[in-house]
């Protein structure tokens, strides 16, 4: 079954040129209904913003920004924000660099040449879940030691948790799950609060992509 749809109600757009901040906010708030996006014109600024948010669903960062080298931009958000997807932004790339961006934690690599149907089917799949790779040929990269943390966080979960789990990955409400499970709709949100804790991450939309990032179902 295909991942669900999930809902960013958060994207923090990282590029220091205004005027593609504004396209991009344009196309997300088209994108995304109701979605908060944030800017930041530096690497450091996005720190900054992350920081004083505390939630973020998803960033969106230029490769070539003045206070970052290549990938170092997105090595630092890795480190600082580990939970928060970074979805690399570039008006070029080859096949070494698309490999280099996922092997350090990208969500994915979207070219800004691609169409705007294109780059919204893009942020569909990574808020999915999925790591989006242009066409280089590249298949998705192996496992790596951050998969195999998330698969300790969620093996950490009690049997009903993965549960719930399980019902947020395939985009059902609160509410829904509680009917599904027969069980009052403050048993649920306890039992979100507690994945979301023990995942170590802010939203359900967060939740939903660690979940998928190792195809948990």
């Amino acid at each position: 079954m295909a991942a669900a749809l999930a809902t960013p109600e958060r994207i923090l757009v990282v590029d220091d040129h205004p005027l593609v901040r504004d396209g991009l906010r344009s196309l997300l708030a088209i994108t995304f209904e109701d979605c908060e996006i944030l800017e930041a014109a530096g690497v450091e600024e996005a720190c900054q913003v992350l920081a004083a948010q505390g939630e973020c669903d998803l960033v969106l960062l230029d490769l070539n920004m003045p206070d970052a080298t290549r990938l170092s931009g997105l090595t630092t958000l890795r480190q600082a924000f580990p939970m928060v997807p970074v979805l690399m932004v570039s008006g070029s790339f080859d096949r070494a660099l698309v490999q280099e961006a996922l092997s350090a934690g990208a969500a994915g690599f979207l070219p800004k040449s691609l169409k705007r149907a294109a780059i919204v089917d893009a942020l569909h799949q990574v808020m999915s879940g999925e790591i989006y790779i242009p066409d280089t040929g590249l298949e998705e990269a192996p496992g790596t030691a951050e998969e195999v943390q998330i698969r300790a966080r969620i093996d950490s979960l009690t049997p009903q948790q993965k549960v719930v789990l399980h019902h947020l990955v395939h985009g059902r409400l609160n509410k829904q799950i509680a009917h599904d499970l027969d069980v009052s709709l403050t048993t649920v949100k306890a039992h979100v609060s507690a994945i979301l804790q023990k995942l170590g991450v802010f939203s359900r939309t967060q939740a939903v992509i660690l979940a998928n990032r190792i195809h948990f179902d």
